[in-house]
């Protein structure tokens, strides 16, 4: 395999978090390619049925990965997705784990037209550290990485952090 010149980022955590708001503004900082999930599967039509309980389409893991694998070889990508066990730990320089008060959460996912069982699960979710438990299992725990995401204040903090974090690897890497 190649060597990578620029590290992969994975941002993930509970819908509603902000990964995508943090993974663009880190697009455009950093000049890594980001990639949502979501829009990529919607574009391919990477899905393997629809989950009537959730209302949502359920995404087929395999293909998504076969998608995204000479992307990630080749360096530079920040993906943005609410699960992250599906992705070969290889992919990942570093991994990170949006959290938000459940509160917020909360709100942010009504005005996004969750109700019922879907806002319950994921807040639930979130309470539950399932999204970062998830990570410690798939990844390797030093890249693994929890940032509060409740203020434009964290948004600002975790920019910061993260892209001081991309300088570093860049200059370690190059």
């Amino acid at each position: 395999m190649k060597m990578r010149k620029r590290p992969n980022v994975l941002l993930t955590g509970t819908p509603g978090v902000g990964k995508t708001t943090l993974g663009k503004e880190l697009a455009q900082r950093t000049g890594l390619t980001y990639v949502n999930i979501g829009d990529l599967a919607q574009e391919g039509q990477l899905y393997d049925g629809y989950d009537e309980e959730y209302q949502c389409p359920i995404l087929d893991e395999d293909r998504v990965v076969d998608e995204l694998d000479e992307k990630m070889v080749e360096g530079g990508a920040i993906v943005d997705y609410h699960g992250c066990d599906l992705f070969p730990e290889r992919w990942f320089h570093i991994v990170f784990v949006l959290r938000t008060d459940n509160t917020q959460l909360y709100t942010r996912l009504e005005s996004r037209g969750y109700a019922g069982k879907k806002l319950q699960d994921n807040v639930q979710c979130e309470i539950f550290q399932t999204i970062y438990e998830e990570a410690m299992e798939a990844y390797s725990e030093e890249i693994v990485h929890q940032l509060p995401s409740n203020t434009p204040e964290d948004l600002e903090r975790n920019l910061e952090q993260i892209v001081q974090w991309i300088e570093q690897w860049m200059k370690d890497h190059n």
